[in-house]
């Protein structure tokens, strides 16, 4: 049976049938209980069906870094649909894919200088994999399948991705996932490390595992490591000071490949275009999405080092050199989006501003060190994590009800795991507006401790 809807009606209320979207990473029955849904949003805020602005205190999901609903952007996405919806990239192309490549690669540090488009962090993470592995092979080493990640690290939700991920809850379900995985050991260690502002001073001594696991596995085994600069979903835990030089050395050594997942810090989060050139350090390639278009179409891509790309490029010329894509790569809506993005961060100097007003944030973020409860705070860049204490009802619950509380009480949104509040605002975030985050964060923890 087919039904009339008002459209514009449905973009600006709330449905009164919430159970057919089963929601990832979300507590659907408790959602759906008491839903905290937005219709609409504009620079710094969403704002409910209702019209009640939230103050974003997370940029959507770590990628509206340039703010929400940007004409420019939006004018940019309006004119290509009107001129290109969709171009296959696999065997064809369209100009824009081109554009945006040379724009990402010109940010890139080193020599990585070419971009291959998907969709997403997932896709981006199983792509950049994919290639480490047909890489080797096609140098002679088919050998090296052996995959390194990280404790706490998060890769995306493909089976490389989780395969490599170390966030427990994000596995337990799904099987022995991939084989020949192993994981280094996680850079936080509270003791040692708390109420950091930046890098911490301590850790670097960690990527020491790495010496480890070659010992256990045989360099010739291993394909590639790959971290997050920062490893954002399991509650912002910069790198220490020194930790990713050390292990750039250790996978030159032996030869592996390392792979930056800057899906999250990549695009002005932590004041660079990646947080490579923050660090010092040239991955050898570079997994990104989220902020490429400020998060308002999906696009991902993984960016390789000229050694790399010319390893596919031999044979003849007529055959396909990596048999992998997606028909979405490259998307023209996305291309055009991932331009007026770009040139956005470029004309209102995002990244440059993200870097001068880190050390206002942190200090803002710190003024909630010693409120009751508060075990930890770290920041750098435009991140900050607050671990509070676990409530006698459980681990998590704290945390889901600093969500609640946050949204309906004190209008705010921000990123929760497990017990730790995480906010990662907009690149455009005025002073006063980090301010305001700060007194809502206030309120909220007040109010659930």
């Amino acid at each position: 049976m087919s039904v009339a809807y008002d459209f514009d009606a449905v973009s600006t209320t709330t449905p009164n049938d919430l159970e057919a979207f089963w929601m990832g990473f979300t507590a659907n029955r408790a959602f759906k209980a008491r839903p905290r849904m937005v219709a609409r949003a504009k620079d710094m805020h969403y704002f409910t069906p209702e019209g009640r602005p939230i103050l974003d205190g997370s940029a959507g999901l770590w990628c509206a870094n340039a703010g929400h609903s940007r004409d420019p952007i939006v004018q940019a996405i309006q004119k290509q649909a009107a001129e290109l919806d969709f171009a296959p990239t696999f065997q064809f192309g369209h100009p824009t894919a081109f554009r945006v490549a040379s724009r990402i690669a010109e940010l890139a540090p080193g020599d990585l200088d070419h971009v291959f488009f998907c969709n997403s962090g997932s896709e981006a993470d199983d792509t950049a994999l994919k290639i480490a592995l047909a890489y080797h092979a096609l140098k002679g080493q088919a050998t090296r399948t052996r995959l390194i990640g990280r404790e706490r690290g998060y890769h995306g939700v493909g089976f490389g991705g989780t395969s490599v991920g170390g966030i427990s809850p994000n596995r337990r379900f799904f099987g022995s996932l991939l084989p020949g995985v192993d994981h280094l050991p996680s850079t936080y260690d509270r003791e040692k490390q708390a109420f950091s502002k930046g890098e911490p001073e301590w850790g670097a001594e960690r990527a020491e595992a790495l010496e480890g696991l070659v010992a256990l596995h045989d360099a010739q085994t291993i394909a590639a490591v790959i971290v997050e600069p920062m490893a954002g979903s399991t509650g912002g835990l910069p790198a220490p000071k020194g930790y990713l030089k050390r292990l750039r050395e250790i996978c030159d050594k032996y030869g592996i490949l390392l792979i930056f997942d800057e899906v999250i810090t990549g695009f002005g989060r932590l004041g660079f275009p990646f947080a490579a050139e923050r660090y010092g350090v040239v991955p050898d390639m570079i997994a990104f999405a989220k902020g490429v278009t400020s998060g308002t179409v999906p696009m991902g891509g993984v960016i390789v080092r000229k050694d790399i790309y010319d390893t596919f490029m031999n044979g003849p010329e007529h055959v396909i050199e990596l048999f992998h894509g997606y028909t979405y790569s490259g998307h023209p809506l996305a291309c055009a989006a991932s331009l007026a993005t770009l040139d956005l961060y470029r004309d209102e100097g995002l990244f440059e501003r993200a870097r001068a007003i880190e050390p206002i944030f942190a200090d803002a973020m710190m003024g909630l060190k010693g409120k009751p409860g508060i075990l930890d705070i770290r920041t750098v860049g435009l991140v900050a994590a607050f671990d509070m204490a676990p409530s006698a009802e459980g681990a998590g619950k704290r945390g889901f009800k600093a969500m609640e509380v946050g949204f309906h009480d004190n209008g705010i949104m921000f990123r929760v795991t497990g017990d730790t509040i995480a906010v990662s605002p907009p690149l455009i975030i005025s002073e006063s507006q980090i301010g305001e985050i700060v007194d809502k964060l206030s309120k909220t923890i007040d109010a659930v401790m």
